[in-house]
């Protein structure tokens, strides 16, 4: 890196805030208020074993397939470490005027995401309890730490991919779900999380214009070593390996639909602004493309294989229909 990352950091916090402002207003306008309690179905609730003696918690008792309940465990646990999250990006992008004001209304819209898919849980008797409760302890104890500690421009090229990359996470969760009421619910999660990426997307984009190669170099710094938010979550890689073979989230879904689309938002292969370290880091950017695109093939095939080999025991692999 040959540049000077704190001054420039410190530069663009105090420059882009009208951006930030102008995209907080844009926001507002936009995002239309939900209620949590208005899409969990409560008349299906009853008591648990505890000290309210009510039913203890059966598998029988969830409709959900296991891949629909690993996939709205991980979510769930995902969205509950938000207090890290918020601390995280607070460190980065400082909490005076509308950065402030940003984060402090982005925090409160997406604890609405916890408090929905909790709730639904418990009332439809979706997953046990008390592994639950058991794996939310566990997470929340580790709480999560970014790899780009008090930087700005890599906390928001990151959340940039991320939040595209919730977004469908939970819409297809909701799809293999085969409940219309979980459908509806993870649907509208997932309105919230564009509408965030698209605040953050916009606003590196500004900053790519600002300081084009330190910029490119946070783009091809996350991209290339990118992880969910909950990947050190107890369990995380066995969900994740089944989630993928449903195709709720897998590595063709991250590069085509999440990582070419924001790139392209950014015109980041056809920008005449970078030099130096920018223009390595774009050129680290497409070698990990490639490489990350034939991983995906074979996955892909690997995957088509295995489905073949299911069908042909009578089984019908869960997956969804693209």
């Amino acid at each position: 890196m040959t540049y000077d990352s704190k001054a420039i950091q410190a530069r663009l916090i105090r420059d882009l805030e009208p951006v930030v402002a102008v995209e907080l207003d844009r926001h507002l306008k936009v995002q239309k208020n939900w209620y949590p309690h208005e899409y969990v179905p409560w008349s299906e609730g009853r008591d648990f074993a505890g000290p309210l003696n009510g039913d203890a918690w059966e598998a029988k008792d969830s409709r959900l397939t296991p891949v629909a309940q690993d996939s709205l465990i991980l979510n769930l646990l995902t969205e509950d470490n938000l207090p890290s999250y918020h601390t995280e990006i607070a460190l980065s992008m400082g909490r005076d005027g509308a950065w402030g004001t940003w984060i402090e209304r982005w925090t409160a819209e997406e604890a609405r995401h916890s408090i929905v898919i909790r709730d639904y849980l418990m009332a439809t008797r979706g997953v046990d309890p008390y592994e639950l409760e058991d794996l939310r302890m566990a997470h929340m104890s580790l709480g999560y730490q970014t790899p780009y500690e008090n930087d700005m421009l890599h906390t928001i090229a990151y959340v940039s991919f991320q939040e595209l990359a919730t977004r469908i996470s939970h819409r297809n969760t909701g799809k293999i779900s085969d409940d219309p009421i979980a459908e509806s619910m993870m649907q509208r999660v997932s309105l919230d999380e564009n509408l965030h990426m698209l605040f953050y997307r916009n606003t590196l984009g500004a900053a790519l214009d600002m300081e084009p190669n330190a910029s490119m170099r946070a783009i091809a710094d996350v991209v290339t070593n990118f992880d969910m938010p909950g990947a050190n979550m107890p369990g995380f890689g066995r969900k994740a390996v089944q989630i993928a073979l449903a195709g709720i989230y897998d590595m063709q879904q991250h590069l085509e639909e999440v990582v070419a689309p924001v790139l392209r938002a950014w015109n980041v292969f056809d920008r005449t602004d970078l030099s130096g370290d920018g223009l390595a880091a774009r050129d680290e950017l497409s070698a990990f493309l490639a490489k990350a695109t034939a991983e995906s093939n074979r996955f892909n095939e690997k995957r088509e294989l295995h489905f073949e080999r299911l069908i042909a025991r009578g089984q019908e692999p869960l997956r969804i229909i693209k």
